[in-house]
């Protein structure tokens, strides 16, 4: 049941709001779940809409199951029809039922990242394209462009202007497109391009899809992109209810295609749309709010709007400027020890930076003082090699595509060597065949012995697929494969608990969904993409800004606040555009924090700019009454240049003392101890910075010789 109290008065009047199109500029931390899921129940609960007719796209899988666990909550039913999901999963759904039309069949393949990579392998081998000379990353860029643009193969051929770089991506491109329609499969871009061809070619589907819903509700509205826009606009055609929730000043993936201008213009596009601005925030303290309202006021292409809270003022926001990324690293480090002695938990401390690359010194601390964290978008659980062999080893039941039989007919080893794979496909190809099939139809003569056994255990396993549950036929396909042997008799300990870890997955889905099958499960995985926080396990979280959207943190520390590295040099180059993305990517990154607000900086030497580093300008955009300096700084007489302060100034990394250690004297050959590198020997003093060796895995480090983590001995 819906609590009206609970409610401030612009979230009751966007979840009661009656009029058919509805933006709801939704700033951050201002409830915008609890209002998009309030005004679903609403629906049902007030107004008596037919569940099975509202339909929810959300941006991850992670918020789509937070949403229907609190519509059920919310109508004590656990078996309501609310369509809620991502956009790539409804695409998937629709194509499952309608994509006959096409010729397709309903149970296409889904290829992911690792598939398509295995792809262009072919593809590079068969034009005789060096990776070194031009990425997989770059040419999936260049065919996603593509396809976006309605740009077909034969199109880009002949738009290469004889540049040979263009000649081969194109040439790539036609192969991409070939090998999946030969194995019926789709990549994530098509899904959505397919459905909206679908609609625009077969309107007798869109119609009956657009008649069936008759509330359409998109959360994250400003991440996205216009062939995205023009699919809700196919869905919501026939009854004209649609409710989009966003902040245009969190538009920060245009890198891949998001627009801004579509949620700033959608009352141009509907005329009659009523807008709701939430502008009251419950996650962060007045200073962290107030300082990140001065960043975001610069920008021009924005909808006005100044988030306020209740919270009291809270900690001034802290900067810090270093002497180098070593210093500023010890500085988070001591500053998170602080914070967690006062009752901080590390899972609620998060170290953001706008590139992966500024995450190095940081690390190296933090293991040195054993201080447990984890780096945020590392190698995912379904993406590394042992459970995508796993999963491979499933699709040979289900599909069994010419990518799955490729990655697991020597995994483990049979044998088979590259050029038997090559004669398999290029049989495959001629005959219009999977390599699956023409290896069971024994058109391939050699090595017969051994692909025989191959089909009798993928045969075997497909006439048991009713008969036994997915978990035991996963442990029949790992057992008769040879593959847990091989980790076994490899003591790969940590992939075997991987794969111990897919097993729990898929007996906890197969418990959740009792009636599902191994096809479902599969195209489940194919589609999760979810960013999720582990907090159950007391680590600090490091990741880059893009990262934590979303998220939030008692704590964050925002490193690498220097002009070149944030705004980054490259985004600068592309002019107000993109200054304006960084500008936003900086708002994100200041309102995770709910309590405590770090920014650092370093005045070391740039490798992008090729000088000294200078302070952000969206740092000395801040307020001096929302932010505290705690380092005296030397500064020119602009406010917008700071200069690299003395040696002698530099706060102690340490403790926070702005003292020198005088008593030190230093001298070559003299036996010191440091705070965290232990015993060591000075080797030589220049202009009062000491080299020093120390054991073991510390090495040779410079320090300023009046530090007070040094202590001669």
């Amino acid at each position: 049941m819906i609590r009206f109290s609970s409610l401030n008065k612009a979230q009751k009047e966007a979840v009661t709001a009656p009029e058919d199109h509805i933006r709801v500029i939704a700033g951050a931390g201002s409830g915008k779940t609890r209002v998009l899921t309030m005004r679903i129940v609403y629906l049902i609960d007030k107004l008596n809409v037919d569940p099975s007719r509202i339909l929810a796209i959300t941006f991850t899988n992670k918020a789509a199951a937070e949403m229907k666990t609190r519509i059920n909550e919310m109508l004590g039913n656990d078996n309501n029809t609310v369509w809620v999901s991502t956009i790539h999963s409804l695409c998937v759904r629709i194509l499952r039922e309608d994509i006959g039309y096409f010729d397709y069949p309903k149970n296409f393949t889904i290829v992911d990242q690792s598939d398509q990579n295995a792809i262009l392998k072919e593809a590079y081998k068969e034009y005789g394209v060096d990776k070194k000379d031009i990425s997989y990353g770059r040419v999936l860029d260049y065919i996603g462009n593509m396809k976006t643009e309605g740009i077909d193969p034969k199109r880009a051929a002949e738009l290469t202007n004889g540049v040979y770089m263009n000649e081969i991506k194109a040439k790539i491109y036609g192969y991409y497109v070939e090998r999946l329609k030969s194995m019926y499969a789709l990549d994530f871009d098509d899904l959505i391009l397919w459905t909206v061809d679908l609609f625009d070619k077969h309107k007798e589907v869109q119609k009956k899809w657009s008649r069936h819903f008759e509330y359409v509700h998109v959360d994250e509205f400003q991440d996205i992109d216009h062939v995205q826009y023009r699919l809700i606009r196919q869905l919501s055609a026939y009854h004209n209810h649609l409710y989009v929730v966003g902040d245009p000043d969190q538009t920060i993936y245009t890198w891949r295609g998001a627009d801004v201008n579509i949620i700033i213009d959608f009352e141009k596009d509907y005329k009659d749309c009523r807008t709701i601005t939430l502008s009251e925030n419950y996650r962060s303290t007045n200073n962290i709010l107030s300082g990140a309202n001065s960043v975001i006021r610069n920008n021009k292409m924005r909808l006005k709007k100044d988030l306020f809270t209740s919270r009291d003022g809270g900690p001034k926001i802290t900067h810090n400027t270093l002497i180098n990324e070593e210093y500023e690293a010890y500085y988070v480090r001591q500053e998170i020890e602080r914070q967690y002695q006062n009752g901080t938990p590390y899972h609620d401390i998060a170290i953001l930076y706008r590139s992966n690359y500024l995450s190095r010194a940081l690390e190296k601390v933090l293991m040195e003082a054993r201080i447990p964290y984890r780096v945020f978008g590392g190698i995912r659980f379904y993406e590394r090699s042992e459970v995508k062999d796993t999963l491979s080893y499933l699709r040979m039941i289900t599909t069994a595509d010419d990518l799955a039989f490729s990655r697991i007919i020597n995994a483990p080893r049979r044998g088979i060597g590259q050029k038997t794979l090559d004669s398999i496909l290029e049989i495959a190809k001629r005959e219009d065949m999977t390599m699956y099939e023409v290896v069971k139809a024994g058109l391939y003569p050699k090595m017969k012995s051994t692909l025989d056994s191959f089909v009798k255990m993928v045969e075997s396993w497909r006439d048991s697929l009713d008969k036994v549950t997915l978990e035991q036929l996963l442990q029949r396909v790992l057992d008769e494969s040879g593959y847990r042997r091989h980790l076994e008799d490899e003591k790969e300990t940590e992939r075997l608990e991987n794969i111990k870890s897919l097993l729990d997955d898929i007996s906890e889905y197969q418990e959740i969904y009792p009636e599902s099958t191994l096809e479902e499960y599969l195209q489940m995985i194919s589609l999760y993409t979810d960013k999720n926080v582990d907090t159950d396990v007391d680590n600090v979280n490091l990741m880059t800004i893009h990262s934590a959207k979303g998220l939030e943190f008692e704590v964050v520390f925002v490193i690498g606040m220097s002009e070149g590295v944030f705004p980054s040099e490259l985004s600068l180059a592309d002019g107000m555009r993109g200054l304006e993305e960084e500008r936003r990517l900086a708002y994100v990154a200041f309102t995770r924090a709910k309590r405590k607000l770090y920014l650092t900086d370093n005045s070391s030497f740039s490798f992008v700019t090729k000088g000294t580093k200078n302070c952000s300008r969206f740092v000395l955009e801040i307020p001096d009454e929302y932010m505290e300096d705690i380092v005296e700084k030397k500064k020119s007489e602009h406010r917008n240049t700071v200069s690299i302060f003395d040696e002698e100034d530099v706060a102690s990394i340490k403790t926070g003392a702005v003292k020198k250690n005088d008593s030190a004297k230093l001298k070559a050959g003299d036996k010191v101890s440091h705070q965290v590198f232990g015993k060591g020997v000075v080797v030589s003093l220049t202009n009062n910075i000491a080299t020093i060796a120390f054991s073991h895995p510390h090495g040779i480090k410079k320090i300023l010789a009046t530090h007070p983590s040094i202590e001669k001995i």
